[in-house]
């Protein structure tokens, strides 16, 4: 498999406090990539630089080859990376459809001053209903997006990313808030993404880490202290002490 992903001696720090310090990471085209650590160990910040809302104050990044490093997030969205928010970002007034159809029209390239046109433009409908299927929302697609349960609001969320195309998703602990259903519903769709799309992966629930992971990273004090398969990680008395064991 090549390497879609290559993250090189990244550094970012807000005032006294350096919330990514030197992070090497590799990702390659089909994996699902799962970064764990504590609370306050950068993650969240780590991902909002791969997605380009922050910007690194050194080292490197690059998507397919090309160096991605000081592109900002409008830029990389087009070359193919897309960003699943902690805190859902979806319009709440708005349809389930059209929340996704506008994921669509500004993947084609379509203007979307209006959402009129994405309601009318036959293709673009048809993609965002093929997504919904995709993501079993299918029968909520009239809804407004704020009659989701939070779990539907998870799916959504992801469709909305699945409907731009990208070749990587970044999903920001997408289980958060979820019920056992929803969780296991999210687990197995998430499951059936593997190979078909390159993930990295935030996320606290440890269940869901293990069982979807190809590799997992673990981030503490803004450092990558190991990296490797779910058993390696299960096995490694470093990564125990610093996070597994808090479990």
């Amino acid at each position: 498999m090549s390497t879609l992903l290559e993250i090189r001696d990244l550094k970012k720090s807000f005032g006294g406090v350096t919330a990514t310090d030197g992070v090497n990471l590799s990702l390659t085209q089909g994996e699902l990539h799962a970064i764990i650590g504590p609370n306050g160990a950068g993650k969240t910040t780590l991902i909002s630089q791969l997605s380009g809302a922050l910007r690194p104050d050194a080292g490197s990044i690059s998507f397919k080859g090309a160096d991605i490093t000081r592109r900002p997030a409008h830029r990389r969205a087009r070359l193919g990376i897309t960003r699943s928010f902690q805190i859902t970002s979806l319009v709440m007034e708005m349809s389930v459809l059209d929340n996704v159809a506008l994921a669509v029209q500004a993947c084609d390239g379509h203007s979307f001053r209006f959402i009129k046109a994405a309601r009318k433009i036959s293709h673009l409908r048809e993609r965002a209903q093929e997504v919904l299927r995709q993501v079993g929302l299918a029968d909520r697609a009239a809804l407004p997006a704020v009659e989701l349960s939070h779990g539907e609001h998870r799916q959504l969320e992801i469709a909305v990313a699945l409907a731009t195309g990208a070749e990587l998703m970044l999903l920001d602990e997408p289980m958060a808030g979820l019920g056992g259903e929803d969780s296991a519903r999210m687990i197995d769709f998430l499951k059936g993404l593997k190979g078909k799309r390159t993930i990295l992966l935030i996320e606290h629930d440890m269940d869901a880490v293990f069982a979807l992971a190809d590799r997992i990273s673990v981030l503490v004090y803004g450092r990558i202290i190991a990296t490797g398969s779910p058993d390696e990680i299960r096995g490694n008395a470093d990564v125990r002490h610093a996070y597994l064991g808090e479990e």
